[in-house]
């Protein structure tokens, strides 16, 4: 597969059912990281991530089929952080047929130069710590560990 066979773009609602075929294979991929995850769970608000000044969607096109995504946010950061706002990276998906060429480190990096260019230099993303995979993807593009969460159910099995 040649990479100019595929071309990013911004994301718009025209695209929105296929976006929602894509947040489902988002759900399914990370089940095995956590079963408590709902079938047809619905991890993402794509009108407001659409419509919103202050987020930017991506999808990547093979052939006129969506076959990847992301989308950076602007959040506003904590207040004992140094930066006031943040990019924050999520619906991180690449279709496996397509998976080991750079396609999301190009979503990424395109996501990236677009909140750089409003002035946000601090990104942050989600990802479960045994997804090794994914966690190898982001650290070649410079991210490394910051906060693990933790968690326990506590609901007596019968």
């Amino acid at each position: 597969m040649n990479k100019n066979e595929i071309q990013l773009r911004p994301a718009n609602s025209l695209d929105k059912k296929a976006l929602l075929i894509l947040e489902q294979a988002v759900v399914e991929a990370e089940r095995p990281f956590n079963p408590q995850i709902r079938s047809k769970a619905c991890y993402y608000d794509l009108e407001d991530l659409l419509e919103n000044d202050l987020s930017h969607v991506i999808v990547a096109l093979h052939n006129e089929e969506i076959i990847a995504t992301g989308y950076v946010q602007i959040r506003t950061s904590k207040k004992s952080l140094t930066h006031n706002k943040h990019g924050y990276l999520g619906f991180m998906f690449v279709s496996p047929e397509y998976r080991g060429h750079g396609l999301n480190q190009r979503i990424i990096k395109t996501l990236m130069n677009w909140a750089e260019s409003k002035g946000i230099y601090d990104f942050y993303l989600d990802v479960y710590k045994d997804n090794e995979a994914a966690i190898k993807a982001y650290e070649k593009l410079g991210f490394e560990p910051s906060l693990l969460e933790m968690k326990v159910n506590t609901e007596k099995q019968v």
